[in-house]
């Protein structure tokens, strides 16, 4: 298969659902400061679930936010990608102002909640989906809160 190959982004076909189960794990987030990243995910009240170093070459801190299945890691020898470059990393809250207001209480700077709505859905009243607010790590790696109340429908895998 050549590179052309891959993918199907113009193709209108629909690919049938897979039948492996697969689950996003961890994301590898790029840092500069190994301690000061773990000071700050620590700060957020989430789980410290490793901090393991083999050598001076390698370190990995892995942190789990509170109820999800996703974990983040950083650390020393894990990427080459340059630190603070990950962006809209999605952390997804039921309540975003409870949530907004518990960083802000924590010490994060946090934007304000807004509204972001494709034309066709501004006249929809529930905000599900639509309100976010931002922050960013010591590194600029970005995150989005994004306020899910009400799931869309289709969005829960069948047994």
């Amino acid at each position: 298969m050549s590179d052309a190959d891959v993918g199907s982004a113009g193709s209108t076909e629909t690919a049938e659902p897979g039948t492996i189960d697969m689950g996003l794990e961890v994301v590898t987030l790029p840092v500069s400061d190994v301690d000061r990243a773990k000071g700050f995910y620590q700060s957020l009240g989430w789980r410290l679930d490793a901090d393991l170093t083999a050598g001076d070459d390698f370190r990995v801190v892995q942190f789990t936010p509170p109820h999800s299945q996703c974990s983040i890691h950083f650390g020393k020898g894990l990427t080459a990608s340059e630190p603070g470059s990950a962006d809209r990393l999605i952390l997804v809250v039921k309540d975003i102002d409870s949530a907004r207001d518990n960083l802000i209480s924590r010490g994060v700077d946090v934007s304000e909640v807004y509204e972001r709505r494709p034309p066709g859905l501004e006249s929809q009243k529930d905000r599900s989906y639509f309100a976010y607010a931002s922050f960013s790590d010591p590194d600029g790696n970005g995150w989005l809160l994004q306020e899910i109340a009400t799931r869309l429908p289709g969005r829960e895998w069948e047994d």
